[in-house]
Parts: C-alpha cells; sequence; structure tokens
C-alpha cells in the first residue's frame, strides 16, 4: 500500500484553536508568535479510502501552524520552507511515501520545487486536479444555467498563477473572449498571448464585463467585491482563502458563486478531522494526493509554477480511474440551492431581455 500525507495549515490565526482549543482566548499576535516556534504535527489519521479498482490507502493530515500572512509577510521565506519541510520529515516517520501541499504552501515561493529538494519523499502541489474540476465545474454550471460559452465571456482573476492560467488556457476554447487579470501587465500581457482571444487587464474592475468569472489568486483577502460583478455572473472561487467576498452572497442574489474543487472521495473515508466539508468530500488538491497514492505512484507531480494541459488530462484519467468524482456545488462552505440557480437564471434572463438579445 502507498500512503500520503497532507500538509494542512489555519487561513486565519484562530483557525489554530481547531487543533489547541485554547487559543480562541489568544490574540492573533500571540497565536501568530506561539506558531511559529511549534512544529508541524499530526493533526489526524485518515482512513477508508477504497477505489473503485479495490485499491486502498490511509494517511495523514500534517498540521503547518503558520498562517498565509506569516508564510508571505511576516516571515523569511527560508523559514517558511523550514516548516513546510518539516511537515515531509514528519510524514517520512508516520510511514507516507508521498505528500500534498494544501492551501498556501502550495503557492509560497517556488510552488514546491525548493520542499521537493529536501523532502525525504514525494511531493505534490495537487494544482492539476484543482485546474480540471474548476474547469469542469464552471462548464457544468454554464450548462445548467443555459449559458452558451461561445457566446460569452470570461474572466480569470489571478491569470499569472499556476491554477489561473492553465484553467484560461483551456477554457479560452470555449469562450468568445476572455479576459486575464493579473497584478504585473507584462507578466498577464505574456498569459494573454497564449489565450484564445485573450485581454490583458491589471485592474480587478474589468471583470464587470464577464459573464463567467475564475478567480485563483494567492492575495489572502476578498479582493471580488459586489460591485465588480455582472448581473447573472456565474463565479468560480477556487482560492483559499477566498477570493470573493462574502458581501457577495448577500448584496448580490442575483450572481451564484460556487467554490472550485469539491470532490467526492471513493470509500468510505473518514478524515478524523472537521474542515468544514461534508462527509466523503474533500478539496480537489487533496484529491490529487489521494489518488496519486491509490495508483501506487509516490513520484513528485505537480510543482511549480506552471500546470500543464497534459497534467490536467492525467488527474482526469485517474480521477476516473479509481472512482473520484465532482460533488454538487458549494458556496461560501454550504451546499448551494436549487433556488440560487432559479435565481441567477432568472437575472440572466432579465439581462439578456433587457439587452434585446434572445436567451
Amino acid at each position: 500500500m502507498t500512503r500520503f500525507a497532507f500538509v494542512v495549515h489555519p487561513l486565519k490565526a484562530k483557525d489554530a484553536a481547531k487543533k489547541y482549543p485554547i487559543f480562541k482566548y489568544f490574540p492573533d499576535s500571540v497565536i501568530e508568535s506561539i506558531g511559529r516556534k511549534l512544529k508541524p504535527s499530526v493533526v489526524s489519521h485518515i482512513t477508508g479510502i477504497e477505489s473503485i479498482t479495490g485499491a486502498k490507502t490511509e494517511g495523514w493530515f500534517i498540521g503547518c501552524p503558520l498562517t498565509p500572512d506569516m508564510m508571505t509577510k511576516k516571515m523569511p521565506l527560508e523559514e517558511v520552507y523550514e516548516k513546510i519541510i518539516g511537515c515531509t520529515q514528519l510524514a517520512k516517520e508516520l510511514g507516507a511515501d508521498l505528500i500534498g501541499l494544501g492551501a498556501f504552501t502550495s503557492v509560497v515561493g517556488d510552488g514546491g520545487i525548493t520542499v521537493a529538494k529536501h523532502s525525504p519523499i514525494a511531493v505534490t502541489s495537487g494544482n492539476s486536479y484543482t485546474v480540471a474540476t474548476a474547469i469542469d465545474g464552471t462548464l457544468k454550471a454554464c450548462s445548467i444555467l443555459g449559458i452558451d460559452p461561445a457566446n460569452a465571456t470570461l474572466a480569470v482573476v489571478g491569470a499569472t498563477g499556476s491554477i489561473g492560467k492553465t484553467c484560461a488556457i483551456v477554457l479560452s476554447r470555449s469562450f468568445a473572449k476572455t479576459i486575464v487579470v493579473g497584478r504585473d501587465l507584462e507578466r498577464t500581457e505574456a498569459v494573454a498571448e497564449l489565450v484564445r482571444n485573450g485581454v490583458a487587464s491589471v485592474s480587478v474592475e474589468d471583470i464587470r464585463q464577464a459573464d463567467v468569472l475564475i478567480t485563483v489568486t494567492s492575495a489572502g483577502a476578498e479582493i471580488v467585491k459586489p460591485e465588480h460583478l455582472k448581473q447573472g455572473a456565474i463565479v468560480c472561487d477556487v482560492a483559499r482563502p477566498r477570493d470573493v467576498s462574502v458581501r457577495v452572497a448577500k448584496e448580490r442574489p442575483d450572481v451564484l458563486v460556487i467554490e472550485g474543487g469539491v470532490v467526492r472521495i471513493p470509500g468510505n473515508v473518514n478524515f478524523n478531522f472537521e474542515f468544514g466539508f461534508p462527509p466523503q468530500t474533500g478539496y480537489a488538491c487533496m484529491s490529487e494526493t489521494i489518488m496519486l497514492a491509490l495508483d501506487g505512484r509516490a513520484e513528485n507531480f505537480t510543482l511549480g509554477k506552471d500546470v500543464t494541459v497534459e497534467q490536467v488530462e492525467e488527474t482526469r484519467r485517474l480521477a476516473a480511474k479509481h472512482g473520484f468524482e465532482l460533488d454538487w456545488f458549494r458556496s461560501f462552505e454550504k451546499a448551494v440551492p436549487q433556488e440560487a440557480f432559479d435565481r441567477t437564471r432568472s437575472a440572466i434572463l432579465a439581462r439578456t431581455q433587457k439587452e434585446g438579445v434572445v436567451a
């Protein structure tokens, strides 16, 4: 049996209370100071995973005690690497053969390359299957709502990152126009040149043109707000922490917000840890790690700042082989009700009628 581990970390300081309940009484600055001194630890033992082929695996959540702000703004990169490499060493001691880098541990620095060089076991970021599920989920939502991509505008925020770039390249083949948004104009223009009918922008304001939006930045903040979105837009938020403001859910009932990468995992999986998902489901990045283990592939897979179309297709193949499926849509930690689709469909119809277009 090939075993795996997966790195988790608090998205904000108070999240550390899930592991250490006393932390809920401490100010964020104290929690971060303690976290900087803590070593990686075992969060839970994961059991019950079984492929439709009959293959089985088990694994562990390894806790990295750093928040996104600590990794990107408050600590030297070398110290961050040391913590993540410590997670790989602990995983090796537990018996894991490969490890997945969750959330910000997959994007900080060079996207896992340095970690993999110093890890005693294989490493993947999970970004390939994250791309696959973001693409499939977005197109599924379009189909349900009757949006024809061939007549629609797509926007990708965070298009210079590994996930955003590949999402833009693959999805642009289906859409009439694609707006790629990034912070650096030169890098964003380079991505636009790879995208069918691509337009580069450094302003989130330009996403108002989009019928469909994928947002996948490493900003660690809510950058997509109610005033940025077109009436009846579909928004797929792949980022963790999320890019889409909670105000969108409250102020824009016409907009459908879905989370990218929610996957049903084969077998009777028990994560033995509550991270806000329904039973038997997990993130796509986590699922990529698990499917590699089920396939006996203890190898470095998705690393660095680029995800190839070939890697995306390979994870789709592995998902089908082992029985991983895209789960029903979720938004802001809850299942999306049918009424949300009905409201967005009505908003699209109202907009197209106002524009004088036959829906």
